[in-house]
């Protein structure tokens, strides 16, 4: 059972986004695609991302992406970047690594909220890690 929520009215689509309705739909297992980011300019879908993640108490927020973690450097460009499996958010922000918005970021660390950065296009990944396996970057604050 799913549910889409939005941040923008559209009601002939999916559920305006509320946070108590959102909980409830959890609660009753089903899960929600969250949609139209934040409904304000100047937010990216990352700083939508982490904020939703937080009000709805998740353990963690996966980002899927087209590299399989975080490099050093872009590793489409540069084939020598080294992919690294555990960051801190401090590390993150102080290097300049490319991979959410800095205000996404120090969401994520403020509120203590794990970040793990994926490839969208391996198969199985999503299921790998709901496993607990070792899949791209996991970031905390440790």
């Amino acid at each position: 059972n799913v549910r889409v929520m939005s941040a923008i009215r559209i009601n002939q689509v999916c559920e305006d986004y509320i946070r108590r309705r959102a909980v409830r739909h959890l609660e009753k297992g089903r899960v929600i695609v969250f949609a139209a980011g934040t409904g304000n300019p100047f937010f990216t879908t990352d700083t939508a991302a982490a904020l939703r993640a937080i009000e709805i108490g998740a353990d963690v927020l996966l980002k899927a992406t087209k590299v399989n973690g975080i490099y050093s450097d872009d590793p489409l460009k540069n084939p020598a970047a080294k992919r690294y499996a555990r960051l801190t958010f401090d590390r993150v922000l102080a290097e300049k690594l490319e991979v959410m918005d800095a205000t996404a970021i120090v969401m994520c660390r403020d509120n203590r909220l794990p970040l793990q950065v994926f490839n969208l296009n391996n198969a199985g990944d999503l299921v790998r890690i709901v496993r607990g396996e070792d899949v791209g970057t996991v970031v905390t604050n440790d």
